[in-house]
């Protein structure tokens, strides 16, 4: 009993930090927060604060992790749309990219952050006990797949499902994996940039573009 009253009392600390953090962005943006701007709004000392994030980074990127939601909020009517697995997985494409490139800053702190592997899916697996009504019902199938903090995994998933009704062997899966998520870093790294200067909507054309083009390669059909 004594151990889940303190797990119930982290969580509850966690949350008043990763609240005050997150108000502080909105006010100031990024450059204006500080591990004592957080505390103080927070109601308690810096070094609390320190109980339960390793640094400045790793708190922002626990406040950054309610973008996943926002995009696992809006994955269910992108999926209702898909005629077939393949059209699944390219709708899943389609939302992820836009929810990115719209904070692109942000999904790379997630993603390519440089923290260790467990660290962030132990992060994004306690953001999500700390705030379970972010993720709906509907979108609970797929959580594996928004727990996986490695891109290269996380596709590897959704690819192995859509491809699984056809003769396409392990080692092309691994192929096309391995070029879909290298066409979306590319363009995720021009769109933090702003070296193309593209709409969010042309970006995320041009990458379902060349995924698509990828899969032609195989001889997988799209619709178009």
């Amino acid at each position: 009993m004594e151990n889940s009253n303190k797990a119930i009392q982290k969580k509850r600390m966690m949350s008043y930090f990763i609240e005050a953090t997150n108000e502080i962005i909105e006010n100031e943006g990024l450059e204006g927060l500080t591990i004592r701007k957080v505390a103080d709004k927070a109601g308690y000392n810096s070094a609390t604060l320190y109980n339960y994030f390793e640094n400045l980074k790793h708190l922002i990127f626990f406040s950054s992790i309610r973008h996943l939601s926002d995009y696992a909020k809006d994955l269910p009517g992108y999926l209702d749309k898909a005629k077939n697995p393949i059209d699944a997985c390219l709708k899943v494409w389609e939302c992820f990219a836009k929810h990115s490139y719209n904070h692109p800053k942000v999904y790379q702190l997630i993603f390519f952050g440089g923290f260790s592997s467990d660290t962030v899916n132990n992060s994004i697996k306690t953001y999500y006990e700390i705030f379970p009504e972010q993720i709906s019902e509907d979108v609970k199938e797929y959580m594996p797949m928004l727990l996986e903090d490695n891109l290269y995994e996380r596709d590897y998933i959704l690819l192995k499902k859509a491809l699984q009704d056809t003769d396409i062997s392990e080692e092309d899966i691994r192929s096309i994996n391995e070029m879909n998520i290298l066409i979306y870093r590319g363009m995720m790294s021009d769109m933090e940039a702003n070296y193309l200067n593209l709409t969010i909507d042309d970006a995320v054309k041009k990458t379902l573009k060349y995924i698509k083009k990828v899969f032609k390669a195989y001889d997988i059909k799209t619709d178009n």
